[in-house]
């Protein structure tokens, strides 16, 4: 079966530095894949030439969901709306919107009237608010979050800021998801919660994921494969069991000798 996403052969420098060296990846559609590796492998760049944010000086994003093929070089708002949607590392949310203007934001790339249907406030304009409001009201719901519907994003709990945040991307209908630390400055039991919540959202929407993360509890409990990255350059994919015996991986995190530990940050 050809994969969700396929990266050949990625490259990326900022001036004199090798950001992204020769990356390739391949994700099946309906798991969980983790993208792991020291501070400052290059994961999050990773997710920037996949989104469009950043342009690869070499190498190709495939993207097969919603009848796409080849995305690289497309502008982020092309690759969302063929289907693939991310969160980030420091929350970006709209702080003085409520948590619902947030999604809806998000949610009015598929609204179904035109700028004459709202401006003369036509019947039709008001029938797609309403359907779009609701479906809005649904993914918070899905979240946990329907009673905070009329709170300014900046004031909810840090743990709720991002599981808006998961719903503001959901209201872009993904077939792929990039989650970029979702468990970031969250202790040990909030983290495995949120591993939990992840679970409940991809089997609830039919989504892939693609997760970085640096909490191994979380990727021991939530991904299927996971790939090592370390100096831009893929070292390891397979299984959690099977990257945490590999010796390269053993090497990139703890220098050499010693096991390394899936019980907790690294």
């Amino acid at each position: 079966m050809m994969p969700l996403l396929e990266i050949t052969h990625l490259s990326k420098a900022f001036g004199g530095v090798q950001a992204i060296d020769d990356f390739s990846i391949s994700v099946k559609e309906g798991i969980i894949h983790g993208l792991i590796g020291p501070n400052g492998a290059g994961k999050t760049t990773i997710f920037n030439l996949i989104t469009g944010i950043y342009t690869p000086d070499s190498g190709k994003v495939c993207f097969y969901g919603g009848g796409e093929n080849v995305i690289t070089g497309k502008k982020p708002w092309e690759i969302a709306r063929a289907g693939l949607a991310r969160t980030f590392q420091n929350i970006r949310l709209f702080g003085n919107l409520t948590a619902l203007e947030n999604i809806m934001i998000a949610a009015h790339e598929y609204i179904r009237y035109n700028p004459a249907q709202a401006l003369l406030r036509l019947p039709s304009f008001f029938r797609a608010e309403k359907q779009t409001r609701e479906y809005c009201l649904s993914l918070l719901n899905a979240v946990g979050l329907a009673d905070k519907q009329t709170e300014m994003a900046k004031n909810l709990p840090y743990g709720y800021q991002r599981r808006l945040e998961i719903a503001r991307a959901l209201a872009l209908r993904p077939k792929l998801l990039l989650l970029d630390e979702p468990a970031a400055g969250m202790n040990g039991e909030e983290s495995l919660e949120l591993g939990g919540f992840i679970t409940t959202i991809k089997n609830k929407f039919s989504i892939t994921i693609l997760l970085i993360e640096h909490h191994m509890d979380v990727v021991t409990s939530l991904c299927d494969t996971v790939t090592v990255l370390n100096f831009g350059k893929t070292i390891c994919s397979g299984t959690v069991s099977e990257i945490k015996a590999d010796a390269r991986v053993i090497e990139a995190y703890l220098g050499s000798g010693g096991e390394v530990s899936f019980g907790g940050a690294l």
